[in-house]
C-alpha cells in the first residue's frame, strides 16, 4: 500500500521528535552517510548529495560544507573535481575504522571471554584510556579487564584470560566495575523512537527518500548506543537486558528499509564514475547477517 498523507505526516512528526530528542551533529550524520551508504558502494559521493541527504534532517548546507573541510582536515577525507562537481572520498584510514564498525554493527557477535591486560611503560594512562574508550574497567592504574576483543598495542604489557564460572559472582563483579545503568537507558531511548518507525513501516510502504533518511537515523542512533555501550559478554548482562530488543529491532527494521533507500541511492546519488549501485556485495553481506538477528 502507498503511504498516504497520514503516514507521511506521523513520519515527519516522528523524524522531528527523534531529532528534538538526539540532536545531530553534521559532521556525525555525514560520517553515518559514508559508512552506510557511500562506504559499501565504492567509498566516494558527490557533495550535492551529501547536502540533499542532510537537508532532509535539517542541516543546512553551510553546516555540510564546513563539516566536510573539518573531516577533510581530520584527514577522513579526501576531496576531488570532475568539471565543476566536487567529490569526496574516504580516506584509507578512515576506511579501516568504517569497516571495523560495521563489523560491530552489522555482525552482532559477542564476545563471550574476559581478559586482563596488564600495562607497562611511560604511556600506561594513554593505553588505559583507549581500553577504557573500548569497553575494559579499569582496576589500578596498571590493570584493566574486559571483554577478551583486540585490546590497543601495548608495549611491553601482558594479556591474561580470565574465566567466570560462577554466575553470581560475575554479575556481583560487573556491578562493582561497570555502570551498565546510562547504557540501557540509551537502549530504551532507541527502543521508543523507533519501535513507531517499524510499526508504521509494516502496515505502508515509506517512499524512497523518507525510507533512506529514516534508514541513516535508525543506524545513526543505534550506531552511537551500540558502540558506547562496553558490550559485555552475555553471560554478564542481566536477564532483561534492553540491548538484545534493541539489536532484533535494528536488525527488522534496517531489512525492512532497505529495498526502497537503496533504490532511491541508486536513482540519486552519484560518484564520478556514475551513479551508485542498489545492491552490492557489501550491502547483501549486510543484509544476510542481519538475517538471522531480526524479529
Amino acid at each position: 500500500m502507498a503511504a498516504g498523507k497520514g503516514a507521511d505526516d506521523r513520519i515527519a512528526e516522528l523524524v522531528e521528535s527523534i531529532l528534538v530528542q538526539t540532536p545531530l551533529k553534521a559532521a556525525g550524520f555525514i560520517v553515518t552517510i559514508y559508512g552506510d551508504v557511500v562506504e559499501p558502494r565504492g567509498g566516494v559521493v558527490w557533495i550535492g548529495n551529501l547536502i540533499e541527504t542532510c537537508a532532509a534532517v535539517g542541516i543546512s548546507e553551510t553546516l555540510v560544507r564546513t563539516a566536510v573541510s573539518r573531516l577533510v582536515a581530520a584527514g577522513q577525507l579526501l576531496g576531488e573535481r570532475a568539471g565543476r562537481r566536487s567529490y569526496y572520498r574516504l580516506s584509507k584510514a578512515a576506511g579501516s575504522e568504517f569497516a571495523a564498525a560495521a563489523r560491530i554493527i552489522f555482525s552482532g557477535a559477542q564476545e563471550e571471554n574476559w581478559q586482563l591486560v596488564h600495562l607497562a611503560g611511560a604511556e600506561a594512562e594513554e593505553t588505559m584510556q583507549a581500553l577504557e574508550r573500548a569497553g575494559y574497567a579499569r582496576l589500578d592504574p596498571r590493570l584493566a579487564i574486559g571483554p577478551a576483543r583486540q585490546a590497543p598495542p601495548l608495549a611491553g604489557g601482558l594479556i591474561l584470560r580470565a574465566d567466570s564460572p560462577d554466575p553470581k559472582a560475575l554479575a556481583a563483579f560487573v556491578r562493582a566495575y561497570w555502570d551498565l545503568a546510562p547504557h540501557a537507558a540509551a537502549y530504551r531511548t532507541f527502543l521508543q523512537q523507533f519501535a513507531p518507525v517499524a510499526r508504521l513501516a509494516e502496515k505502508r510502504s515509506l517512499a524512497p527518500a523518507t525510507a533512506l533518511t529514516m534508514r541513516l537515523l535508525l543506524i545513526h542512533r543505534f550506531r552511537s548506543v551500540l558502540l558506547n555501550d562496553p558490550r559485555l559478554p552475555a553471560a554478564a548482562l542481566p536477564e532483561d537486558w534492553p540491548g538484545r530488543e534493541a539489536r532484533r529491532l535494528f536488525a527488522t527494521l534496517y531489512r525492512h528499509l532497505s529495498p526502497a533507500a537503496d533504490d532511491h541511492i541508486a536513482r540519486t546519488f552519484i560518484s564520478g564514475s556514475g551513479a551508485l549501485s542498489a545492491v552490492t556485495e557489501d550491502t547483501r553481506k549486510r543484509l544476510s547477517l542481519l538475517e538471522t538477528q531480526a524479529l
